[in-house]
């Protein structure tokens, strides 16, 4: 006996209660209207535990709105941030190296691409005494990847010394006060391009902060200026750097960046710093020599930041009423087309001291791929346009993104909880992964017709992905046929005539009940 066909008849009993009459139908029609502010999708996420190699939990999961596992992935390594699914079915996945170079809390260290059957395609490290991947991870449409390191400077760097700058670019020889670890080091942050599948160096672009600093302590050093008339750098000195006490011992990590977006229209890339409470924005239309500068690139300002937001006190302008961020991860832009679209979601993780929130921000852009700031003021806007709040917490990770229907699906990493909720803020739909010590960084939601040509193996009928053919199916069909869900995807033409209508609908409850 084949799978399904022990599915149906493990399932027998129950659809012999349904009966093809105008009650079934209104049945349908019932469901519909109670799932009709969810959107119709599929939710990706992985399960993510603490310490080196991600402890034993190594799995992402694809479910339905029914909380089915329509699909799952294993994996050798725990999961650094949140996975990726490609519109060829495959799966990019940022993993936990079991002895990273340097570590602390979000540590990754490598990235993988699986088949939608599990097998590995390719893999790529990055741990070694210059750089350590850490936290997210951000596939690009022409198939390179966007990787967050860590990138390691001590007080002073001689000549022939590896690390980024080599001479001079120690941090005590850049402005830098002090540190607050005993290993005397500086994490700054750069963002690395992989082009996958490459046996050469696969690095094709790059950005570094420490290229985009500023100090007003010593004025014999070429990084001397104003911070506050310097609002497209980094003071050097904000901040505290690292510790000495921790799960994972003494650790030099500064800003703490944990989350990057691209955005295709502009050419632009949004970076997370958690440390800081400030997300940044720069150009990644330079070549790698512009990004190192102030000059070149579509915003003719090479790699200097376009914007910023969250804390202007970083930049010595406003005050602590003009905070509006708190240790905040997961920035991204609303894509075209969607309630918002060219908007940033972020996720506010102490929004309040024992509250989290999700806000929808509208940049200042201008014609020129530019933001607006005017003399001696800070970047706007005052105030998100939209947020949510309420009774979640989540001091690490987590994240949110806006759905084509403009409802915003949420995770909460410390209670493993997704959520999705509409703009008037009501909750449609809610998930709790079960078991207990660990937690989800952030998921995603795609629509069914998402993965289009590269679509996987299939079941004809089984429109929900699972392995079987059964009643959801004929929900989601129904659907479908009265456009009141998601787009056609490709296991709803029943019939096989190339249209989805109530033939297909017809012929798939006759199919069932046959069983």
């Amino acid at each position: 006996m084949s799978k399904i066909d022990q599915k149906f008849r493990s399932k027998k009993s129950f659809r012999y209660l349904f009966f093809i009459n105008r009650n079934f139908f209104f049945f349908f029609a019932i469901i519909n209207l109670l799932q009709s502010q969810v959107f119709d999708g599929l939710t990706l996420f992985s399960v993510n535990q603490t310490g080196p190699g991600g402890g034993n939990v190594h799995r992402t999961y694809l479910i339905d709105n029914q909380q089915n596992i329509i699909h799952s992935w294993s994996h050798d390594r725990g999961a650094a941030s949140m996975p990726y699914l490609l519109q060829d079915s495959s799966l990019v996945y940022p993993y936990r190296v079991v002895a990273p170079s340097m570590s602390t809390g979000g540590v990754g260290g490598g990235v993988a691409i699986y088949s939608w059957t599990g097998d590995l395609l390719w893999s790529r490290e990055i741990a070694n005494e210059l750089y350590q991947h850490h936290h997210d991870i951000q596939p690009l449409p022409n198939g390179n990847i966007l990787m967050l390191v860590w990138e390691r400077h001590l007080a002073i760097q001689n000549a022939g010394n590896i690390l980024y700058g080599g001479e001079g670019k120690g941090w005590q020889q850049m402005g830098r006060t002090g540190v607050n670890n005993n290993i005397n080091q500086m994490w700054s942050t750069a963002i690395l391009e992989i082009v996958p599948y490459s046996d050469v160096d696969s690095i094709v672009w790059e950005w570094h902060v420490w290229d985009h600093l500023v100090q007003d302590i010593n004025p014999d050093l070429p990084n001397y200026g104003s911070v506050s008339n310097s609002p497209n750098l980094l003071d050097i000195n904000y901040g505290d750097v690292g510790g000495n006490v921790g799960q994972l011992g003494p650790n030099a990590d500064w800003l703490h960046c944990n989350a990057i977006d691209y955005n295709e229209d502009l050419d632009q890339i949004a970076i997370s710093s958690r440390h800081t409470s400030e997300i940044y924005i720069i150009d990644h239309s330079t070549t790698t020599l512009e990004a190192s500068s102030d000059s070149g690139g579509n915003s003719g300002m090479g790699g200097n930041f376009l914007y910023r937001w969250g804390n202007p006190q970083v930049y010595k302008r406003g005050s602590s009423s003009d905070q509006k961020l708190f240790g905040q991860h997961g920035v991204n832009w609303i894509p075209s087309g969607y309630p918002g679209s060219g908007n940033l979601i972020i996720f506010n993780n102490d929004y309040t001291s024992n509250t989290s929130a999700v806000f929808e921000l509208q940049p200042p852009i201008n014609t020129f791929y530019l933001y607006d700031l005017q003399s001696q003021s800070i970047f706007g806007p005052d105030e998100p346009i939209w947020y949510h709040t309420g009774e979640f917490h989540s001091n690490v990770q987590s994240g949110a993104f806006r759905l084509p229907n403009g409802n915003t699906l949420i995770t909460d990493a410390n209670s493993s909880r997704i959520f999705e909720v509409t703009l008037e803020n009501n909750l449609v739909w809610d998930y709790n992964h079960p078991g207990g010590g660990h937690m989800i960084p952030r998921a995603q939601k795609y629509s069914f017709d998402y993965l289009g040509m590269g679509f996987p193996d299939f079941i004809n009928g089984d429109i929900n992905f699972d392995g079987a053919i059964d009643l959801y199916d004929i929900l989601l069909l129904s659907d479908m046929v009265n456009g009141a869900g998601y787009a056609v995807n490709p296991p709803a033409d029943f019939v096989q005539d190339d249209i989805i209508n109530a033939s297909d609908i017809i012929a798939l409850v006759a199919f069932i009940m046959n069983y």
